[in-house]
């Protein structure tokens, strides 16, 4: 699924990053190692910024202080998964950014109704996968913060349910949860806009 996100290339944010990191006085084999192995995971660390904060030039700042942020304590990174352990360090700045920025968008209620549980198939998965671009981004933009993070992580970034898990912190049942969520709130509004375009 390709959706408009706008911004910066990629290779323009990865000369202004290795720019700023050429600042921080380190060795070069350090700064070699954390540039192999970070780096190819800039544009998912935007893309997830892109989609929690739904501010291009907010996004930027936030990916640029967690990449740093993220160098300076590469040294603490024991190997493993490299893109879970940014898009970790990238919501978390991106929750405290909010958290300073709009509080308010930060919680996400407890609504029964919405958080009951769907089958995820049938005519609401045609609508899904019939919208277009635009109604899909409307939608997701739409989305309380925690579940268009689940969404996003899930759908756009192709993060397992583990990887999320560990990425937002929360346990897999969560994931599971915030996922059948946003996307049974995803279908109605989808529905809702196809319902519309076909009465006008």
């Amino acid at each position: 699924m390709v959706l408009p996100g706008g911004g910066m290339r990629s290779d323009q944010r990865s000369i202004q990053s290795r720019a700023r990191i050429a600042q921080l006085k380190t060795p070069p084999v350090d700064r070699m190692a954390f540039e192999a192995s970070v780096l190819p995971h800039l544009d998912a660390a935007y893309n997830l910024a892109r989609w929690l904060l739904r501010n291009e030039d907010d996004a930027k700042d936030v990916v640029q202080d967690a990449y740093l942020k993220a160098f300076r304590f590469y040294d603490g990174f024991r190997g493993g998964n490299s893109r879970s352990w940014l898009l970790t360090i990238v919501r978390n700045a991106c929750y405290t950014w909010l958290r300073q920025a709009r509080p308010d968008e930060v919680t996400v209620p407890f609504d029964e109704d919405v958080h009951g549980r769907d089958s995820g198939g049938g005519p609401e998965a045609d609508v899904l996968r019939s919208a277009n671009a635009q109604s899909l981004q409307d939608a997701l933009e739409r989305l309380p913060i925690g579940l268009r993070e689940a969404i996003v992580l899930r759908e756009l970034e192709g993060l397992s349910y583990a990887e999320i898990a560990a990425v937002a912190d929360i346990p897999i049942g969560t994931v599971m949860s915030r996922l059948s969520r946003s996307r049974k709130r995803l279908r109605e509004f989808l529905s809702a806009c196809a319902g519309q375009e076909i009465s006008s």
